[in-house]
């Protein structure tokens, strides 16, 4: 469970060690291979650094045990080193070495809570965040986790099951929406999660009558202490890379924001005591007009206050034009700058992440083809082959 002290700059709590008694684990390949020292009792004991606390719990879970007592490690404990010799957690709960994305995607929470089981959570709030002059509307909605078992990580995605029935009499389906929140919640309290939502409307071709996006137009209308159902979570496809140093380039259009929230907030508006970000950051970020763009005060933020960690890039179409006059939409932006990118991702620790609309996919492609070929390579090959490969390319658009 993460400690909301750590965040205010208690760094102590987050040094220090705490015992496990675990009891009930399976014997089977996998865990005779990670030698176990298993007493006579049953019980294993092992000494847990608080910042691996989560990953340490869902490991022994995995292989079936259960831990009956966490015990700070004190002078008494410690005492009893002699008696009980400390096991470290890489040894003892770990299976054998695998490669680091594999194993980060197998730690990964996945429909901890299914359509037919949601979880009924409440609404906390539900905000505007298309400013005066802007197009549409947006809402950051908060949903409460308290005494729930929901966890997640940054880059997957929650279903919502519309209250209601559709026209054949039947429960709606449920949609689904990338989280806009760290694992730690907008409290930091480990007990909330948020999303981003746009009112989807758009005119039915053969009537010209508007129609509204029954799920969207649903959770617009929230209001605090709603109860809403909620399923997953989902996703391994945008998870960040556990590598601190790593280049992290965004690309995403207007709700394509929400999983890049939650990853720039765990980069730089948490202190994670397993987590400190000392990379790059790149976002692009597309949207129609100004006041569109959405957590514009967060983002600048960031940027006034890490700027040699976090670069940030509008495209904002109705606004900015391109050098031969057109309408600038982030493809644009990718051309503007592909020569860099290109560089950028030569180096094994970039990873790209593409979030939004679907369109925005050939433009991007068209850019970096002309960065790849200058420098003698074939983008679609080296994309196939390198990128996609080595799980470095991240895309989810609609």
């Amino acid at each position: 469970m993460f400690n909301s002290s750590a965040v205010t700059g208690n760094t102590g709590f987050g040094n220090r060690i705490f015992r496990y008694e675990v009891v009930g684990l399976r014997q089977s390949n996998e865990s005779d291979k990670s030698d176990y020292a298993i007493r006579r009792s049953g019980s294993v004991f092992y000494n847990v650094p608080y910042a691996r606390m989560n990953q340490f719990m869902q490991e022994i879970s995995r292989l079936g045990g259960k831990i009956i007592s966490i015990l700070p490690i004190t002078a008494e404990t410690a005492a009893q080193a002699s008696v009980i010799p400390p096991t470290p957690i890489v040894e003892a709960a770990t299976p054998a070495p695998e490669p680091t994305a594999k194993k980060a995607k197998a730690d990964v929470p996945v429909n901890t809570y299914r359509p037919n089981n949601p979880l009924i959570s409440k609404v906390i709030s539900n905000e505007e965040l298309v400013r005066e002059g802007g197009e549409g509307t947006v809402k950051h909605i908060v949903f409460d986790l308290e005494g729930s078992d929901l966890t997640y990580v940054e880059g997957q995605s929650i279903g919502i099951i519309p209250a209601g029935t559709d026209d054949k009499g039947k429960p709606h389906k449920l949609r689904l929406y990338s989280i806009a929140s760290t694992r730690h919640g907008d409290r930091v309290d480990d007990k909330t999660i948020s999303l981003c939502v746009r009112q989807l409307e758009y005119k039915n071709k053969e009537t010209g009558e508007k129609v509204y996006g029954v799920c969207s137009s649903y959770l617009n209308q929230l209001q605090p202490g709603d109860e809403v159902k909620i399923t997953g979570p989902v996703g391994k496809e945008m998870l960040l890379p556990d590598d601190p140093t790593a280049t992290i380039v965004m690309m995403g259009t207007g709700t394509g924001i929400a999983p890049f929230r939650a990853y720039l907030w765990r980069m730089f508006k948490e202190n994670n005591p397993d987590y400190q970000f000392k990379g790059l950051a790149w976002l692009f970020f597309g949207v129609a007009y100004t006041p569109n763009i959405l957590y514009k005060e967060e983002l600048e933020e960031i940027q006034a206050k890490y700027p040699d960690n976090f670069r940030l890039t509008y495209a904002i179409s109705r606004e900015q034009k391109t050098a031969d006059g057109g309408k600038m939409y982030i493809q644009g932006r990718i051309a503007e700058h592909a020569d860099e990118l290109w560089n950028l991702i030569q180096q094994k620790n970039t990873h790209v992440y593409m979030c939004g609309l679907k369109g925005m996919e050939p433009g991007i492609d068209e850019a970096m083809t002309q960065a790849a070929a200058k420098n003698g390579v074939d983008w679609t090959e080296f994309l196939k082959g390198t990128l996609k490969k080595e799980g470095r390319w991240h895309v989810e658009t609609y």
